[in-house]
Order: structure tokens, then C-alpha cells, then sequence
């Protein structure tokens, strides 16, 4: 694929231009829940200039390119290790980060909340968010997963329905977690600390990007991939 046009989804476009996800961000546009909806909805549904962020994603693709990057071709992983990459490297980011990142929330929460009213809801959505995240591994590594990696050696009809029915399950889970990410980024003003604010609350709003960006590639992963494949 050398350009991408309305007429791609997001999903698509992440899968080839892993990088395409922070101009998607940027401009609102969902590429994991609902990533299968093609660019020309999405930008009429959002409002949004698609001409301007075609042309700027078609840019940076090209320039991506130049410089002699390639997107990893997940459809030659094997589904046992496509869930091992997602345990390992998303499970275990989320495992560390949810109760270190909530101490920070918590710490600007009570110097600044008093003046800074947006604080109060951020912990309000951080501690959902964390709940429904730390939940959700759970039921991924000690329910879905295994029954993943079981069809995975030995296929049947059976244990693909009951991947199937759990995965109704999760994609769900996904959308809710995916909503409180977007209500963070607007509460945060898109993760735009005040001109005045401490280095503690600096790094707290860098750390939440970081988690929405691994949180992202995490939905994006298992729901346009590894969902897709079974």
C-alpha cells in the first residue's frame, strides 16, 4: 500500500502505518472500538478536515517509508505468540503502571484540586479506568486466553464458539475502556499540563498519554488482529 484514501479504515491504515494512530488521536479519530468504520465516516461523523488529514497522513507515511521503516506483519505471527506479545508487553505495562500512575493522579489530585476543579473528575475516570483495565487482564490471561491458545494447537467448532462468545465480551470491555481514555484526553485538554503547573503534574499528563498510546495498540491489536484471525 502506497497511500490511503477515505475509503480505508483506520484499523487498516494502523495495521500498515503503525504511526498513523497519534495523527488519528490528534483529530479524534477512532482506529481501535470502532476502527473497522471507513475515514470518510469518521471524518463526516467527528467534523473534522478529511482533505487536510489525508494529505498530512499520506505526508508522514511517505516519509516514514524514506527512512526504511516497515510495520510488523502480525498475520505471520503465530496466535500463540501474538497472545504472549500482548501479555507481555501490554499486560505487563498495565500490571505496573495502573497502581504507580494512580499514586501521581492521586498527588495532583489533592495539591491542586481545591483550585483546579477538571482534577477531581480526572481521579473520578482514572480510578474507573483502572479498575476495568486490571479486571480485564484478569479475564484475558485466566479465562480467554487459554482457550486461545488451546484452539490454536488443536482447532474445533466448540472451543471457537466459546472464543467467540467471550470475545463479545471483551470487545465491549474495550469500547467502555476506550470512552474513559477519550473523557481523560478532553478533561486533560489533550494531555496539556496548565503553563503554570509543578514537574509532578507535568510528568503525571505525559504518563497518561503514554497509557493511552499502549492502551490503544493494546484494543488495536486484539480487536482488528488477533479477534480477526479467529
Amino acid at each position: 500500500m502506497r497511500s490511503f484514501t477515505a475509503e480505508h479504515t483506520p484499523a487498516e491504515i494502523v495495521k500498515v502505518f503503525p504511526y498513523a494512530s497519534d495523527l488519528f488521536k490528534e483529530n479524534h479519530i477512532d482506529f481501535c472500538c470502532g476502527g473497522d468504520k471507513i475515514l470518510r465516516d469518521q471524518f463526516k461523523e467527528h467534523q473534522v478536515a478529511g482533505d487536510t488529514i489525508l494529505f498530512e497522513l499520506n505526508t508522514r507515511y511517505e516519509k516514514w517509508l524514506e527512512n526504511g521503516h516497515q510495520a510488523k506483519d502480525w498475520d505471520s505471527v503465530s496466535i500463540s505468540n501474538l497472545v504472549d506479545y500482548i501479555v507481555d508487553h501490554h499486560h505487563g505495562y498495565l500490571k505496573k503502571e495502573l497502581p504507580a500512575l494512580s499514586k501521581f493522579v492521586t498527588r495532583v489530585f489533592h495539591a491542586h484540586g481545591s483550585n483546579q476543579p477538571h482534577l477531581r473528575e480526572l481521579h473520578r475516570l482514572y480510578d474507573e479506568f483502572s479498575q476495568e483495565m486490571a479486571e480485564h487482564t484478569i479475564k484475558e490471561e485466566e479465562e480467554v486466553f487459554p482457550l486461545i491458545k488451546e484452539y490454536a494447537v488443536k482447532p474445533s467448532e466448540e472451543l471457537l464458539e466459546r472464543i467467540r462468545i467471550a470475545n463479545g465480551g471483551l470487545e465491549a470491555e474495550h469500547e467502555f475502556a476506550g470512552d474513559l481514555l477519550k473523557k481523560i484526553r478532553q478533561v486533560t485538554s489533550g494531555f496539556e499540563p496548565p503553563v503554570t503547573a509543578c514537574g509532578t503534574y507535568r510528568v503525571t499528563y505525559a504518563r497518561l498519554a503514554e497509557m493511552e498510546s499502549n492502551t490503544f495498540e493494546h484494543i488495536h491489536l486484539e480487536n482488528n488482529i488477533l479477534f480477526k484471525r479467529l
